[in-house]
C-alpha cells in the first residue's frame, strides 16, 4: 500500500451511475480491518443501485460505495482485530447485530437490525474501491487456496447453496426456474450434492444453453412450452418433488404451486415485485402438505465453509459462470454489457 488515496466508485446523490473518484484510504479503528480488494462481482441488485430505481431507494442509503460480493487481502488491522496480515478473506455482507432474537437463534443472516456492506446500510464502505474497511466479525478467512474471483463468487454461490440445502435435494428430481447467475449456481449445487435429475426452465435460449452445458438433464424454454403442462407430462401427472424458484417473475412464481407434487418442497430465491396469487389454494397448497421455504443470504458461517470446500475440491467451478472481466475504471462498459443482456457474472478489479 502506497500513498494516502485510492480510486473508488461512490454514490453521493440520487441519479444514474456512480462516480469514479479519488478518495482517502480509510484507517481501521477498533475491530475494523483494512483489506485490499482483489476482486468484486457485480450482482443483479447492483443494477438497482446503478439506476437508483424504487428498489434501490428501499435497499440502500446514500452515500455509499457499491460492491457487496467482495474478495480481499488483509493489509492492516485495528487494535481489536486479530486477523493475520496477508490473510485472504471474503466479506459476509449481512452485518448482523449479535443481540436480537434472530442472532441468538443462529439465524444471523436475517438479523432484525441488519446492515449491509455495499448498500450504505450501517456502513459507507463497499467492494468497489481499491481498499475497504470491514469489521473483523464480518470477514470469512479462507482455509483453502482459492483465487480472488472464486472468493468473490462464494457470496452468490452461498445464496444458491443455502436454498438447495433447505430444499433437501439429494436424490430428488429438481426443477430450477430461472437460469440467471444464481439459478445456474443452484444447478451446480444440486448436481454436486447428487440430485436424481435437474430440469432447468427459462425464457432465454442462451441461458438454457449454459444450463445444458453445466449439466442440466432437461431444459425447457418457457417461451415455447407451457411449463406446468410439461412438468405434469414429464412426471406422469404427479408434479415435481423439488422446485428452486430463481426467476422472481410473479406469474411464474404463482404457477409453481400447481407444478409441485403432494408432499413436495419448494424454495423461493428470486424476488417477485408484484403480489402473489394462488388460484386453487386447497388443491395446490393445503391438500398437498407442501413445504415452502425462502432464503435471504447465507448461513453464517456454515454456508461459507461448505461452498469453499465444494469449489476447492473441484466439485463446482464458479469460473464457468463468469463471462466478463473489467478493470473498475471501465465500470460503465461493464454495466453496458450487463444491461445488454450479454453477461452472466461480471468481475471488476478495483486496482485496475
Amino acid at each position: 500500500m502506497s500513498g494516502k488515496t485510492m480510486k473508488a466508485l461512490v454514490k453521493t446523490k440520487e441519479g444514474k451511475s456512480f462516480e469514479y473518484k479519488e478518495v482517502p484510504i480509510p484507517e481501521p479503528q477498533g475491530d475494523e480491518v483494512l483489506i485490499k480488494v482483489d476482486a468484486v462481482s457485480v450482482c443483479g441488485s447492483d443494477i438497482n443501485l446503478y439506476t437508483w430505481n424504487q428498489v434501490a431507494q428501499v435497499i440502500a442509503s446514500i452515500p455509499f460505495t457499491p460492491g457487496h460480493e467482495c474478495a480481499g487481502t488483509v493489509v492492516k488491522c485495528g487494535p481489536d482485530a486479530k486477523l493475520a496480515i496477508g490473510a485472504k478473506v471474503g466479506v459476509e455482507n449481512h452485518y448482523y447485530c449479535g443481540d436480537c432474537y434472530q442472532c441468538f437463534d443462529d439465524t444471523r443472516e436475517i438479523c432484525k437490525y441488519m446492515g449491509q456492506f455495499g448498500h450504505g446500510k450501517q456502513t459507507p464502505y463497499g467492494g468497489c474501491s481499491e481498499y475497504t474497511i470491514v469489521p473483523a466479525k464480518y470477514l470469512y478467512e479462507l482455509k483453502r487456496n482459492l483465487s480472488g474471483d472464486e472468493i468473490a463468487m462464494l457470496e452468490p454461490l452461498g445464496v444458491a447453496h443455502n436454498a438447495v440445502e433447505r430444499l433437501e435435494a439429494t436424490g430428488q428430481d429438481v426443477l430450477i426456474i430461472g437460469c440467471g447467475p444464481v439459478g445456474l449456481l443452484a444447478l451446480m449445487v444440486v448436481k454436486a450434492i447428487g440430485c436424481k435429475s435437474a430440469i432447468c426452465a427459462d425464457i432465454d435460449a442462451g441461458r438454457l444453453a449454459m444450463a445444458k452445458d453445466f449439466g442440466a438433464d432437461v431444459i425447457v424454454n418457457t417461451k415455447e412450452k407451457n411449463l406446468k403442462q410439461f412438468i405434469l407430462d414429464h412426471t406422469g401427472g404427479d408434479g415435481i418433488g423439488r422446485i428452486c424458484e430463481c426467476s422472481g417473475a410473479s406469474v411464474m412464481v404463482n404457477s409453481t404451486f400447481s407444478m409441485l407434487r403432494k408432499g413436495g418442497q419448494m424454495v423461493f430465491v428470486g424476488l417477485p415485485k408484484e403480489p402473489l396469487h394462488v388460484d386453487n389454494v386447497l388443491q395446490d397448497v393445503v391438500f398437498k402438505a407442501l413445504t415452502l421455504r425462502t432464503v435471504h443470504g447465507r448461513k453464517i458461517y456454515h454456508t461459507w465453509e461448505e461452498t469453499e470446500a465444494l469449489v476447492a475440491d473441484g466439485k463446482i467451478d464458479v469460473n464457468r459462470v463468469i463471462t466478463h472481466r473489467f478493470p473498475m475504471s471501465k465500470f460503465e462498459d461493464a454495466f453496458d454489457v450487463l444491461f445488454g443482456g450479454k453477461a452472466c457474472k461480471i468481475i471488476l478489479y478495483p486496482s485496475q
